[in-house]
């Protein structure tokens, strides 16, 4: 048995969960939020207790130091050296990533100069990784890529229709993101279809962020996201696909920088922009069903844009077995779910059971008998997939 730590850094904030492997025991988790700002918090889950602190929080290296300070305070580990290595997701692993990898040297430049693909990401990343390798320098430390489980997308697929060179010079192309995430649950709706030899399905990842992936035998052939994250389906607060020319034409009339107009693209667009209310679906799912007319907008071009997606990934993979729903608003959005299969049930006779629906965070089936095709809810579990990762590749 071995003791894997799994971490998602962001530019002020550490996720991490203690996993047992390869039982996949769940021994901590936690986040500490707001780091490099006043009243920092830090949080920490063990056997079902949440303990939380309020205290400044300056850097990545003393939020790891605080994580691995609660290992020992709470009696999760008796000891640091129990810790038998660490995995990392790093969003951006380009196309020189194609699976997770151990991190050394080369790799860790290599993420470095991929910086420019996700600026707001990969550094923030490489910050936890040193840190955790600065605290935990005796252990192996693995890179998990968001992108690569996209990596196997033909090139017809993830090349853009513009001149040529700034694929072949800057490697402008479609990525896609989410990766662990779509892996994850597409593995688990093809054992859940009984393991067929040949299989068709539809991951939606659905959460503030959003994306969804065509799954065909295991491994994706096209996906939402692009060369950024802010491609694809709408989102909480991002536009999703757009005419590419509003950019220009925002900035004629309102005398924007380019980057203002993609920092509203990025944060003030998607629910949060249409509804006027809020980036979170509950917020607006309340005011819809309180009568607000953008609220109702909203939810409307949200299931569009998803149905839209849906409907050309069946085309795309001949067909469908399964659609799973996950992340936040997939696994809890019950009317969100409802609505999404309703669209699709005139075109493909894929049909929802309203009871079986009536469910949020739990794996189920949520479609009828008589549907073409399974629906399942499944929670995403990114931790896991890292820890594996790690478990394989250190040789744990």
């Amino acid at each position: 048995m071995s003791k894997v730590m799994a971490v998602n850094a962001g530019s002020s904030s550490l996720k991490y969960q203690l996993i047992e492997m390869p039982a996949a025991e769940l021994l901590c988790q936690g986040i500490v939020e707001r780091i490099g700002l006043n009243d920092s918090i830090f949080t920490i889950e063990v056997n079902g207790e949440k303990h939380k602190d309020v205290l400044d929080i300056n850097d990545h290296t003393k939020a790891v130091e605080l994580v691995l300070e609660a290992l020992t305070k709470f009696n999760v580990v008796k000891e640091l050296s129990e810790i038998n290595g660490v995995g990392h997701r790093v969003v951006h692993g380009g196309e020189e990533f194609v699976t997770s990898v151990v991190i050394n040297d080369k790799v860790e430049e290599t993420i470095e100069r991929l910086s420019d693909l996700a600026p707001l990401h990969n550094p923030a990343n490489l910050v936890g990784y040193r840190a955790f390798r600065e605290a935990l320098p005796n252990v192996g430390h693995v890179a998990v890529f968001d992108t690569a489980f996209h990596q196997t997308m033909a090139k017809d697929t993830y090349v853009y229709p513009i001149p040529y060179e700034y694929y072949s010079d800057y490697g402008v192309r479609k990525y896609g993101f989410h990766g662990t995430s779509h892996l994850f649950v597409s593995q688990r709706a093809i054992e859940m279809l009984g393991n067929p030899k040949s299989s068709k399905v539809i991951t939606c990842h659905l959460g503030n962020g959003a994306s969804l992936a065509a799954v065909k035998d295991g491994k994706s052939i096209n996906t939402s996201m692009g060369l950024t994250p802010l491609a694809g389906v709408m989102m909480g607060t991002r536009s999703g696909d757009i005419d590419p020319a509003i950019i220009t034409f925002i900035m004629d009339k309102t005398g924007m920088s380019a980057h203002d107009v993609i920092n509203v693209l990025n944060k003030k667009s998607g629910m949060l922009g249409l509804s006027q209310i809020s980036s979170d679906a509950r917020d607006v799912e309340d005011a819809y069903r309180d009568g607000n007319e953008l609220a109702g907008l909203t939810i409307d071009v949200y299931i569009n844009r998803i149905v839209d997606t849906i409907g050309s990934y069946i085309a795309k993979l001949g067909g469908v077995d399964a659609i799973v729903f996950t992340a936040g608003l997939g696994e809890n959005g019950i009317l969100f779910r409802e609505k999404v299969i309703n669209s699709l049930t005139e075109a493909f006779g894929i049909k929802i059971d309203n009871e079986r629906n009536n469910v949020r965070g739990k794996e189920t089936v949520i479609s009828s008998d008589d549907s073409s095709a399974k629906v399942f809810l499944i929670p995403t579990n990114e931790e896991l997939v890292i820890a594996q990762d790690t478990t394989k590749l250190l040789g744990l």
